[in-house]
């Protein structure tokens, strides 16, 4: 019966590991199809945890009877493993939600104006998010315009989402459960479904292929976002994680040297800077950072779509929009769009009520290696 006793200890500890291994960035277990296994042990994760225990108790007394130092010392491994893995290494224990999301106007604002956000604007209610802030929490959950709204941020890919937490017409929480493919994963909390941050689909569980609605999002330095909408709210820092902001000062501006999170200043490495554009399923293209920064403005066709893709001279702002035909040239001059006598700001929005804004489509920073993976279909540019 003994034997029970310490099959029972190894079971748990390897099961503990594996449900850690298969959804954090461990060595190797983000390059192979994990995902599958990842949600098979932790669906079921009550009955190995059950199974093992029977063992270890079934065989505690007989190990005991012929030995004191060594089922003690199983105890103490395994319960080490067992709070390692569900606690200390656990993602929605690592990554916490703001204790308190406090929102503040321009004049009592006090995020530096050349930090990066993610914008957001619905119903003439604007507010912005600084990624410096979002890079740690990894989801924030706010109200805009009377809607709710979530707000998402994956610093291992480098890219920011933001979805309505809205699962078959009806609000729904998400915590993180951990990543795949170096995403982030959500679970909602009703189906217990697994969610991709890069795609909003779920890729996992009982809704699996279902899609979030996703928001038009704008990544900006804030004092361009300002510019555009200066009556936005603006993301103030939690107090509570001041030491967590603090590790993620550098990582907007490509600073970090993290394997995880740094950044290849050359163009098409694995964490090279894409911006990415999808105009379908079957339509997807990544356009080199630093070429982006060369050409200012970039004209091109997106499946059979023209589109138009700017960089405001922050060296920080991009925009993009489709173009109303193939033949329409722009020229971007101080932060402004121009074709011939007309003029559009970089939201889009006219001058001229007479000559229509430009439809604005997103666009997504990101490091080339996230890109390429969940858009198998993609193009370079």
């Amino acid at each position: 019966m003994k034997k029970l006793f310490y099959l029972g200890i190894l079971g748990l500890i390897l099961f503990e590991v594996a449900n850690v291994y298969l959804i954090m960035p461990m060595p190797g277990s983000q390059r192979m199809e994990s995902l599958g296994p990842a949600y098979f042990l932790y669906q079921w994760r009550w009955l190995f945890r059950g199974v093992f225990g029977a063992g270890i108790v079934l065989g505690l007394l007989p190990a005991f009877r012929a030995s004191r130092l060594l089922p003690l010392a199983g105890i103490a491994a395994c319960a080490y493993v067992v709070y390692q893995a569900n606690f200390e290494m656990a993602a929605e224990k690592m990554f916490l939600q703001p204790h308190t999301l406090r929102m503040a106007n321009r004049a009592v604002n006090k995020v530096k104006p050349e930090k990066l956000v993610l914008g957001i604007e619905r119903n003439g209610e604007a507010r912005a998010y600084p990624i410096q802030f979002l890079g740690y929490h990894h989801q924030v959950l706010d109200t805009v315009g009377g809607e709710p709204v979530m707000v998402t941020y994956c610093t291992v890919c480098r890219t920011g989402r933001v979805f309505s937490p809205t699962v078959n017409g009806r609000p729904e929480r998400f915590r993180l459960v951990g990543m795949d493919h170096f995403n982030a994963m959500f679970e909602d909390e009703t189906t217990q479904s697994w969610w991709r941050q890069a795609t909003g689909e779920a890729v996992a569980g009982s809704l699996k292929g279902a899609q979030l609605p996703e928001w038009p999002t704008t990544q900006t330095s804030l004092r361009t976002w300002l510019k555009l909408h200066p009556d936005s709210r603006i993301m103030q820092a939690d107090s509570l994680f001041a030491d967590e902001y603090k590790g993620m000062a550098g990582y907007d501006i490509g600073l970090k040297r993290g394997k995880l999170t740094g950044t290849d200043t050359l163009s098409w490495k694995e964490k090279s800077w894409v911006v990415g554009i999808v105009v379908d399923e079957q339509s997807a293209k990544a356009y080199d950072w630093n070429r982006l920064k060369q050409e200012r403005i970039i004209h091109d066709t997106v499946g059979k779509q023209p589109v138009l893709i700017a960089l405001a001279k922050d060296n920080k702002s991009f925009f993009a929009f489709l173009r109303p035909d193939a033949s329409a040239v722009f020229s971007l001059k101080n932060d402004s769009l121009h074709l011939g006598e007309k003029t559009w700001n970089l939201l889009g929005t006219t001058t001229d009520p007479a000559d229509g804004n430009l439809r604005r489509i997103n666009a997504y920073q990101e490091f080339w290696h996230s890109w390429r993976t969940f858009h198998p279909h993609t193009t370079k540019y």
